[in-house]
């Protein structure tokens, strides 16, 4: 009778708890949420300590955020297609023997789509095609371009564009963080961070006929790779400090150090392609070399940082200002020069007819001489860099009354046509040219520009005189 009654206490017990149990677990799945995305079951899953949005509580001098997603929107991905052949019209032609193509990065300067890359980066381009960071595409025309610098100044049809402030590139200090924003491996808007390692660095990587190139780059250990050519190297702020242009390696890609020209340059560079149409070079005119100990005893010197005058051209600016052989510059504009690729960027910053203020060593004792810069040739001109007009055609300008009535933005009429270079492309009086080669042709003055940049088949787009649209091949020499 007892062990009944014990298994009776024992059933009533467990039927008990089970129908507890039963009613919590009801009242849990009753209050528990219905999940319809995984992103919402692990928001809902997050511990409470880890809800915080840690990311205001970032250092200001360590907090990459605001500059990358400033500065991204502004840096575009450039293709260019290259080659020198004839233009076909014969889509097969171009699919059995295509044009070689490269790519690199650009920055937007100014709202209206003005665009700095570096010159190798659509040097002997034919095309050059601009994506931006949201895939819009524009056609770019080339507004000058310096291999002296390695810059390029392009420029495309639109407005309110989102574009990078300039910072000042002679604020930056080694160890101080910085980003560059570019299309390494045709990957678009890549963000890498890094510290300046070492200011005005001359890798003797450019060349120029006259031996006027400057090399004064900024150096950082952010990754660039291919691609990133012509990309922004900007501080925190999100203001531009240069132009990545280089890289140290001995396999093709990154292997830890990266250049930059600095945005000190790159202004002087832009403004004098943007008003002149090629850069006004400023020179002292002497013959110079890094001072270093070995120097230094030789020359039986007192300094051993500076730059060495191995000797003085005749004419030069330095001449007159009373610079001779043997002496040891050590600042521009009273900023101190370490070597001879800062004293270079320092003295380019000028154009011709503007006066520097040189300080030097000589005999021990130091002096403060003023000198006018001048070009190559002595002179202290400044000149628009001539377009040559094309033989065999003219052109008209449209009024804005004409470009109306006929619905277009922009475009040139052809007047008459005589070279055959011209006529065999069928191309004839009464044709108004709206594109070359994509780009749309604002004036007669706007074409010229752009044809003296191109080399082999270009085409031309328009509507003839009965309102039909037209396109043209021409081969040039």
């Amino acid at each position: 009778m007892k062990r009944w009654l014990l298994i009776a206490v024992v059933v009533v017990s467990s039927i008990i708890g089970a129908m507890i149990g039963s009613l919590v677990t009801i009242k849990n799945l009753a209050d528990r949420p219905t999940y319809n995305s995984i992103d919402q079951y692990q928001a809902a899953r997050v511990l409470p300590v880890a809800r915080v949005d840690t990311s205001f509580r970032v250092p200001a001098g360590l907090n990459f955020q605001l500059a990358a997603k400033a500065v991204t929107p502004a840096v575009v991905h450039i293709r260019t297609v290259l080659g020198l052949g004839s233009f076909s019209m014969n889509a097969l032609d171009s699919y059995m023997n295509p044009h070689a193509q490269s790519s690199g990065s650009g920055v937007i300067v100014t709202d209206d789509g003005y665009i700095v890359t570096n010159h190798h980066v659509i040097e002997d381009a034919s095309s050059i095609e601009v994506v931006m960071n949201n895939n819009q595409r524009f056609y770019a025309k080339v507004v000058g371009k310096d291999p002296s610098t390695d810059l390029a100044l392009l420029k495309i049809k639109a407005k309110n564009l989102p574009f990078v402030r300039y910072g000042n590139s002679d604020n930056t200090v080694l160890g101080e963080w910085v980003l560059a924003i570019g299309n390494p491996f045709d990957l678009t808007s890549t963000v890498t961070a890094g510290i300046v390692s070492a200011r005005a660095r001359n890798i003797g990587i450019l060349r120029d006929k006259n031996n006027l190139q400057i090399e004064s780059f900024i150096q950082t250990d952010a990754a660039v790779n291919p691609g990133n050519s012509g990309g922004a190297l900007v501080n925190l702020k999100g203001e531009l400090i240069g132009i990545n242009s280089a890289i140290a390696t001995a396999t093709g890609s990154y292997s830890g150090y990266s250049f930059a020209i600095p945005v000190s340059l790159v202004k002087k560079i832009a403004d004098d392609l943007l008003e002149f149409g090629q850069v006004q070079r400023g020179l002292l005119g002497v013959q110079i070399a890094d001072v270093t100990a070995e120097l230094a005893d030789d020359e039986k010197l007192d300094v051993v940082q500076g730059v060495f005058i191995r000797s003085v051209n005749s004419g030069s600016a330095a001449e007159a200002a009373g610079i001779e052989t043997g002496d040891v510059i050590q600042a521009i504009n009273q900023h101190l020069v370490a070597g001879v690729s800062e004293m270079q960027e320092w003295v380019a910053r000028h154009r011709p007819g503007q006066t520097i203020e040189v300080t030097y060593r000589r005999a021990g004792q130091s002096h403060t001489v003023k000198a006018v810069l001048k070009k190559i040739d002595g002179s202290q001109e400044l000149k628009r860099l001539e377009t040559p007009k094309p033989e065999g055609i003219e052109l008209e300008d449209l009024t804005y009354g004409e470009l109306n009535q006929l619905n277009l933005d922009q475009g040139i009429r052809v007047k008459s046509v005589e070279a055959e270079l011209w006529k065999k492309s069928g191309l004839s009086a009464g044709f108004v040219v709206t594109h070359l080669d994509k780009v749309p042709v604002d004036s007669i003055d706007d074409f010229y520009r752009m044809l003296q940049w191109k080399r082999g088949g270009v085409l031309l787009e328009g509507i003839s005189q009965n309102g039909q649209r037209g396109t043209f091949a021409i081969d040039l020499p």
